[in-house]
């Protein structure tokens, strides 16, 4: 019985891989770049199944070339690269690795939060550059995050592991959801609810970890910076597109908050010119799931769900749209 085929996008830790070879033909995208279009559209000609990143745009172009195609493991727990409603249409099965990165996402919201309060990267500088000439009472003073209160958008699984981290530093924590959730939830998270009006202009810092959908496209922007006290800080790990960028540089220019932290960006990997300037704005490069364990786990989990489909044909673990068994 011929092997299916399995097309991945980009180089994965090589364990996970190795498991696949086992079961999978496999085919990888070899250079450290986004597979360009016409060559996903070409090499996702003969594969059974497609392991790629929530940078590739898996929409009906992609998923039609597919003549073969049964199933799309996204390396990621966001999947609004993937069509959905389209792979649904064509019963092709999507799944994704949600949970494994919930920690170490929550680990780098306050690595962020703690670099921009406290000015790290501007004072890792200064001393790199030989400035630094002795202790001075006033250099580089920052922001106690201790008791300070931390309003969270979103209280899902990363939402609810920053705040037993905010828990740590006696923050007060108020939260946002669109519903409300059970006192039983808030309880265990010391976690106040508050409409996102109200949030933002109590919380001291925020930090967002919703999803990407056309309602939470822009929610943080003119009009809810308008709101944020002076001295707060924007935390964004979630998407890019949550937040609307140009406001967001007119917001720090103008001094309507203190200071941002984002490891995501609307047109990314662009990023809004004038944040590059800015001296009180941290910026990764999306690294909130990149420690070796949690990528590496990332890897295992969407090799799971293809050998569940394509070899035992039975339904992956993580599938996001069961339907398409019915």
């Amino acid at each position: 019985m011929m092997k299916p085929k399995v097309l991945i996008t980009r180089n994965l830790p090589t364990s996970a891989i190795d498991r696949l070879r086992k079961y999978i033909i496999v085919e990888i995208n070899q250079k450290d770049e986004v597979m360009s279009r016409k060559e996903l559209v070409e090499k996702i000609k003969d594969k059974d199944g497609l392991l790629c990143l929530l940078i590739d745009r898996i929409d009906t172009e992609v998923m039609d070339a597919g003549e073969r195609l049964k199933i799309i493991a996204n390396y990621a727990v966001g999947y609004n690269n993937i069509d959905l409603k389209a792979a649904t249409e064509r019963k092709i099965a999507v799944t994704n690795t949600p949970g494994v990165l919930t920690e170490t996402t929550a680990d780098l919201v306050f690595a962020l939060l703690l670099a921009v309060a406290r000015r790290v990267v501007e004072a890792d500088g200064f001393l790199r550059r030989g400035e630094f000439k002795g202790w001075s009472p006033m250099l580089f003073l920052g922001t106690d995050v201790y008791k300070k209160t931390l309003g969270i958008i979103g209280l899902g699984r990363i939402g609810k592991a920053v705040a037993k981290r905010a828990r740590g530093f006696a923050m007060r924590i108020i939260y946002y959801e669109p519903q409300r959730l059970s006192p039983e939830t808030e309880r265990a998270y010391s976690a106040e609810y508050r409409p996102l009006n109200e949030l933002l202009k109590e919380a001291d810092f925020i930090t967002i970890h919703t999803p990407l959908t056309d309602s939470t496209h822009h929610l943080i922007g003119e009009e809810e910076f308008s709101l944020m006290k002076k001295s707060a800080y924007l935390i964004n790990t979630s998407r890019g597109p949550v937040v609307d960028e140009k406001a967001l540089v007119r917001a720090l220019r103008n001094k309507l908050i203190t200071g941002c932290g984002l490891d995501v960006y609307e047109q990314e990997p662009a990023v809004e010119e004038e944040l590059l300037q800015l001296p009180n704005v941290v910026l990764l490069p999306h690294i909130g799931s990149a420690s070796v364990e949690t990528r590496t786990r990332m890897a295992e989990m969407a090799v799971e769900n293809l050998v569940a489909f394509l070899v035992n044909h039975k339904k992956p673990p993580q599938i996001l749209n069961p339907e398409v068994f019915e």
